[in-house]
């Protein structure tokens, strides 16, 4: 029965890391993806939240990976990885809420080349891990529903006074699932805060399954246990790499308090959140838009798949509703980042709710030709909590295998736009602009750099250990180091090794030109690479 299960979840897993082969980005980018492509096979710190999570499976993945190439190219594989699983376990997923195996296979091929899904699984990003451990996540809360409603107490204590049946006193295999689940969100915490936002979904959920549950002292504090746990070892990364155990990327001072609050709480993004309550008529039409070039002729089934969803599993409705509106919520407002990569989630769960509508259509089909379905009962339940219907008659199988094309054929004929839109494998600028920047610069230069350029230049000296001469000063370098402004730098070295800015704000390129010599390698100001020669003099 597993083996049975287990082989649609991996072709389709192929199948999605497939697509993002095909579209992979060939080595190290800019920006944030250049970072996590340097800290991870450096098992430094990143950028607040820090992301140990990701930093820590990433480690793994790169040393596991070595025979496939750079590191830089291990880490986009590392997405792509993380793409298959996320698809392979909706497959079971959906066959767990809806009972027919096509339906999963639709739902998982669909979700994986949806463009944002298909996008994030081309390069080094700590939400293709997201994606993944949001799947399994909801994966076990949905066998541990089904296991609750099936189990059968053992151990039991006295009858209640109210007359309700007697809750058990040991944790039973069912409710293992449970206490995965808690050891799954706490990795996810630890890879993005976003899943905060899903805390009170899950919650909600749990008390839904089992209002009781918090006289089971024994499972509570399991779970409580292994989350603290877990996220204690997960962020115990960051102070240790930055501290005894120092990595050669360290990003602020999280060995300290103050520094450890600063990047797990990341203060740095306080007040990303601009008006949440305002403008809704117009944050919704751009949901509304985002929605429509994701699913296509799907979105306006959207709802409607929802509200099928709400009458047939009312608890993973509650689940995922509350958890799609509150990131769709949250998103609509949070303005430092390119947020479509926050809207994952949501995109996963819509297409649960789809695979749903489906499975409605066909009971009702299989009704209409006189062939009912039978209702699940405890016996048929799966080890992941669904009842199979692939068994059953034979209107049933074929309004399965037509609905489940009906799902997935738009997104097929789709592929080839969105392939064009997604594909990475051209994205070298990052590469070339690296091995440009280390061949211009004199031997001992120091660099005055920021954020975009900064990463890629500590890739090729951490990573591939490139130029150990050059000094690469950030703006983040400039704070922990307590260098001053970016003039207070170049004054410090002019004169006594050669100097190189790159930088963007128009204020300071006017400085610049107006306070230095500056020789023009790359463009005609400064926000492109440029040697700083000398001051101006007074008459100048």
């Amino acid at each position: 029965m597993i083996r049975t299960r287990l082989a649609p979840a991996l072709l389709v897993a192929l199948v999605a890391f497939g697509a993002a082969r095909l579209a992979l980005m060939p080595g190290v980018a800019f920006w944030d993806t250049g970072e996590l492509q340097a800290v991870a096979p450096l098992l430094g710190t990143a950028h607040p939240t820090g992301f140990p999570t990701y930093v820590l499976l990433g480690w793994l993945a790169s040393v596991v990976l070595q025979p496939f190439g750079e590191p830089a190219f291990r880490m986009n594989l590392f997405s792509a990885l993380c793409l298959a699983v996320a698809a392979g376990v909706t497959v079971d997923l959906v066959r767990a809420l809806t009972g027919w195996v096509a339906l999963g296979i639709a739902a998982g091929i669909a979700m994986a080349l949806t463009p944002i899904a298909w996008a994030i699984g081309t390069h080094a990003e700590a939400h293709s891990l997201h994606l993944a451990l949001v799947a399994i996540l909801l994966w076990l809360l949905v066998a541990w529903d089904a296991r609750a409603r099936a189990a059968v107490p053992t151990d039991e204590g006295p009858a209640t006074d109210d007359g309700d049946p007697p809750a058990p006193t040991r944790i039973d295999r069912g409710d293992r699932y449970l206490v995965a689940a808690a050891f799954v969100f706490a990795l996810a915490v630890g890879n993005h805060s976003l899943t905060l936002l899903l805390a009170l979904p899950v919650g909600l959920y749990i008390l839904a399954v089992d209002p009781r549950i918090w006289r089971r002292g024994r499972l509570v504090l399991s779970c409580v246990g292994v989350l603290a746990v877990t996220l204690v070892v997960v962020y115990l990364e960051l102070p240790l790499r930055a501290g005894p155990f120092r990595a050669a990327l360290v990003y602020g001072t999280p060995d300290t308090l103050e520094g450890f609050k600063y990047i797990v709480l990341a203060e740095q993004f306080q007040g990303s959140l601009n008006d949440p309550f305002g403008e809704l008529p117009r944050k919704f039409g751009e949901l509304v838009t985002r929605t429509v070039a994701q699913f296509g002729i799907f979105a306006p089934l959207i709802p409607i798949a929802f509200v099928v969803t709400a009458v047939r599993r009312p608890r993973y409705a509650l689940l995922t509703g509350s958890a799609a509106a509150i990131t769709c919520f949250f998103n609509a407002s949070y303005v430092n980042a390119d947020i479509g990569r926050y809207y994952l989630g949501p995109a996963l769960m819509a297409w649960t709710w789809l695979a749903i509508l489906a499975a409605a259509a066909i009971d009702v089909l299989s009704a209409a030709a006189g062939e009912p379905l039978p209702e699940p009962s405890s016996s048929s339940m799966s080890a992941s909590g669904g009842h199979d219907r692939t068994a059953t008659g034979t209107w049933a199988g074929l309004a399965a295998i037509l609905l489940g094309l009906v799902l997935i054929v738009p997104t097929l004929a789709a592929v080839p736009d969105r392939y064009a839109a997604v594909d990475a494998r051209g994205q070298t600028a990052a590469v070339q602009w690296t091995d440009h920047t280390l061949q211009v610069m004199e031997p001992g230069a120091v660099i005055v750099s920021w954020w975009s350029y900064s990463t890629p230049l500590w890739y090729a000296q951490r990573v591939e250990g490139r130029r150990p001469d050059i000094a690469i000063i950030d703006d983040r370098t400039r704070l922990d180091e307590d260098l001053g402004a970016v003039t207070d730098v170049i004054d410090a070295n002019l004169g006594k090794r050669p100097v190189y800015v790159i930088r963007l704000d128009p204020r300071e390129l006017a400085l610049l030109a107006q306070r230095y010599e500056l020789h023009y390698i790359d463009g005609t100001d400064a926000s492109a690479l440029t040697q700083v020669m000398g001051h101006r003099s007074a008459g100048g």
